[in-house]
């Protein structure tokens, strides 16, 4: 079978899990603190986690087609589906624009116009870190992204009807490919620093946006590794062998390896300047949120390296479909971890000015840390659900925005046939073969 359909147990599952999403939102609005933090971080950790898996799936996708890579071809369809849901990431980012604005949160310390006055180190970084430019960057920025995925998607399209000997359907793909791929390397890492860093916004890491987006890259690649599992189970992709398998997982294990790289080089250096305004990050997770801290390493590095070290494992399904579903719970933490310490930190500090509930027993280390960022914390956070680690609602609302992920995918997957049949690749890509050497060859 080469066209896909969303069946009605699909669409009804999967409206579910929305509607199971939907409820806890609201459950975690109406129980949350004042500012509703928790329902914002919520909201902002999911929004962010998804929408740059679109991203990260459009410059997987524009990085082989410029290294003129065909392996991939068969699977490209994937790819190109995941990169539409940059329109609906476009929608919900739009949500976050306009909560930030209007200052229905407090996730960001730096949109506090008083506090920015009275505070050197925001006030140094008021040129970048301001509501006009968190605003435009989201929206101009996401759409570049929107009109490169859309050009690309609809030439590929194009390209099963019309495509011909000549192939300029896909000289003009490779075009675009390379154009974007300098526009995503600098866009995302303005975004990266303005959605998420700028929550600890005293705080900066020259290697964040390559960190960030690198979790982002596995986790695409791991969901990548689930749909075609599910599709082939369903009785498509008929011609996806364990070969394309194969180079997935490769690319599942080098990039959990190059997270860890960035993750230890990141951590190493700061931990060796030993400057405050730089260890305060890893401090307050490491003292405060161990089981943050330490499961990231668990789930994104350790996980990964003992299960899909051999070559033989990243050929049988079983095996990368359980990989797949623990590294993308654990980049999912990761951005959990990124985000909830220092909006919480955020949050206490507003509700301190504000006599709020919460203040009294974190408003004493919220102002050791937020002042000037330089002090280590001299006391313990008390335990809270949904920040120290992710509760019942978090999980519910993380499977509520997943439903709509793939019900968007699945959707866009229905609207053309799995195999781009014009493709030049694509006898490549039917024939691929991964060489085995050693034992694990015979």
């Amino acid at each position: 079978m080469d066209q896909f359909t969303i069946t009605g147990n699909q669409r009804n599952v999967l409206f579910g899990f929305m509607g199971l999403g939907l409820l806890c939102m609201i459950i975690t609005f109406f129980g949350d603190d004042m500012f509703h933090t928790r329902f914002w971080t919520n909201y902002l950790h999911n929004s962010v986690f998804f929408t740059g898996i679109a991203l990260m799936s459009l410059f997987i996708l524009s990085a082989f087609t410029t290294a003129l890579a065909g392996w991939h071809t068969l699977i490209k369809r994937i790819w190109e589906a995941y990169s539409m849901f940059l329109i609906p990431g476009l929608i919900l980012m739009a949500v976050v624009v306009i909560a930030t604005v209007g200052h229905m949160h407090h996730l960001y310390h730096w949109t506090d116009a008083s506090e920015v006055a009275n505070d050197p180190i925001l006030n140094g970084k008021s040129g970048f870190l301001n509501l006009t430019w968190f605003s435009a960057g989201t929206i101009i920025i996401m759409g570049i992204w929107i009109f490169f995925a859309w050009k690309m998607r609809q030439l590929s399209l194009d390209e099963d009807k019309n495509g011909d000997a000549s192939f300029e359907h896909h000289r003009k793909i490779r075009i675009y490919s390379a154009a974007f791929l300098p526009i995503a390397g600098f866009s995302s890492a303005a975004v990266i620093w303005l959605w998420i860093m700028s929550i600890d916004a005293h705080w900066y890491s020259t290697l964040f946006a390559w960190y960030t987006g690198a979790s982002w890259f596995v986790a695409a690649m791991a969901s990548t590794i689930i749909l075609i599992a599910y599709l082939k189970g369903k009785g498509y992709l008929q011609n996806v062998t364990q070969e394309h398998l194969h180079d997935l997982g490769k690319y599942l294990f080098a990039f959990s390896i190059f997270w860890t790289y960035l993750w230890f080089s990141q951590y190493m250096l700061i931990w060796y300047g030993n400057v405050g305004e730089e260890t305060v990050y890893f401090q307050e997770r490491q003292e405060n949120y161990p089981v943050l801290f330490y499961g990231n390493l668990l789930l994104n590095f350790i996980a990964p390296f003992f299960v899909l070290m051999r070559n033989d494992t990243k050929r049988k399904y079983g095996t990368m479909v359980f990989a797949s579903v623990v590294v993308f719970f654990g980049h999912w933490w990761d951005f959990f971890q990124m985000i909830k310490p220092g909006a919480r930190l955020t949050a206490m500090h507003a509700m301190e000015h504000h006599g709020g509930e919460g203040a009294h027993h974190g408003a004493e280390h919220a102002a050791t840390e937020l002042p000037g960022h330089t002090e280590a914390a001299m006391h313990a956070m008390p335990f809270e659900m949904g920040f120290t680690i992710p509760g019942l609602l978090e999980l519910g609302t993380m499977l509520g925005f997943l439903a709509l992920f793939i019900y968007v995918i699945l959707n866009q997957l229905s609207k053309a046939p799995l195999t781009p049949k014009n493709d030049p690749y694509l006898e490549e890509s039917m024939h691929h073969h991964v060489e085995l050497h050693g034992e694990e060859a015979h």
